[in-house]
């Protein structure tokens, strides 16, 4: 490396690559236990996936297991800091709805929830007659669906701003991270940058679905994989939308493994008046081509669900990248092959939702006290070829 780029650019307790939802929740409650950081980001807060995304803070597409201990535990964390930052992170308790068209699909439904009952979830079933007394514009002949008090929505680069406001941290935007540094032992001692180096002896890998390549620059592995997802932006409306409503299938996309390309429709509106409507999701690597035929399956199974957006325009579509992980669970926490060194990724759709959990499971390991709840099967090296089994 040239000797000019290694003059100290800042010190600090840890440094946390990645100004995204995740990293800035890393950032508060890092900062709220007493660390002083600094956040380094190739681009501005928010420009990756963040930016990307509709803001879903959902319990309800998640089945029984750690993902859902991590949302039921995020569920509490977004209420305490809706309560503590402005409102303009558009922090909304509207609830979800998730809706079957026939028997078979409602049976399955009642299935899943009941599950998730026993895991902590709310929930309640309606009838299909009862779904446009709190939907009115909703399709008729719909067979039932769950309605979920529990999921919430907010704006997801707003709330990463004002995160990384109220955490303290010092930020160094538009400045790529090129190398991890190491100490004599191996150990994590910093990161450097073309404008200089940021020392701490602990980095946090938040750097969404190019965590494998921060990943690789200190030589381990995390196998994130982009899954890319468009949404569609009508014109503002009256609130035609009440709550986030989507069809019972969206819960198996989201469990899939496909790297084929998978549509279910998710309709939601929002308080500055336009309807979000997702979800695809495929495995294209980086691919930014806009695919008129995901527009046109969005758009068929949103009206099909609410006939009254048929003649509604959409004025934008946008889409990012999911950080996708094989078992579908995100790696957080200290990685014990290059000491210092802790990930805070491979979330995929969730991360907006799942953000406060995973900042207070980082910043308990970064003050080696008790966490709100296990990180085991987060743990980072388990993707490692060939590990003892554990």
């Amino acid at each position: 490396m040239p000797t000019s780029h290694s003059h100290s650019l800042d010190a600090a307790d840890v440094v946390i690559v990645g100004a995204g939802v995740v990293g800035a929740a890393c950032a508060y409650y890092a900062g709220r236990s007493g660390l002083s950081v600094a956040v380094v980001d190739r681009g501005p807060v928010a420009g990756g996936t963040t930016g990307a995304g509709e803001g879903n803070l959902l319990v309800s597409d998640k089945e029984p297991g750690p993902e859902l201990a991590l949302a039921l535990l995020s569920t509490r964390l977004w209420r305490e800091l809706a309560a503590e930052l402005p409102p303009e992170i558009e922090y909304e308790t509207k609830g979800g709805l998730v809706v079957a068209a026939d028997e078979p699909g409602m049976t399955a439904l009642r299935a899943f929830r009941a599950a998730q009952g026993e895991a902590g979830v709310e929930s309640t079933e309606l009838p299909g007659d009862r779904l446009r007394d709190i939907e009115p514009h909703l399709a008729p002949g719909l067979a039932g669906g769950v309605r979920y008090p529990q999921d919430a929505q907010v704006q997801p680069a707003l709330a990463a701003a004002h995160l990384l406001r109220a955490s303290g941290a010092r930020l160094h935007l538009g400045a790529e991270v090129t190398a991890v540094l190491r100490g004599p032992g191996g150990a994590v001692r910093g990161v450097r940058t073309p404008r200089g180096d940021l020392l701490a002896p602990a980095v946090v890998n938040a750097t969404g679905t190019w965590a494998g390549r921060l990943a690789s620059l200190a030589g381990v592995t995390v196998p994130v994989l982009p899954r890319r997802g468009y949404v569609l932006v009508t014109e503002a409306l009256p609130r035609v939308v009440r709550r986030k409503v989507y069809a019972a299938d969206y819960v198996a996309d989201v469990a899939s493994g496909s790297a084929a390309l998978q549509t279910s429709a998710v309709v939601e509106g929002t308080p500055a008046g336009p309807v979000l409507i997702g979800a695809s999701r495929e495995r294209v690597g980086f691919d930014r081509t806009l695919s008129a035929e995901v527009l046109r399956r969005l758009a068929a199974q949103a009206t099909a669900l609410f006939p009254v957006l048929a003649g509604v325009r959409v004025i934008r579509t946008y889409r990012g990248f999911r950080p996708y992980l094989p078992d579908h669970l995100p790696a957080i926490g200290p990685d014990p092959r290059a000491p210092g060194l802790l990930h805070a990724c491979g979330h995929e759709g969730a991360g907006i939702g799942l953000a406060p959990a995973t900042g207070r499971l980082i910043a308990a390991a970064l003050t080696d006290t008790p966490g709100p709840l296990g990180a085991r099967p987060f743990r980072p090296e388990r993707f490692t070829e060939g590990r003892e089994p554990v």
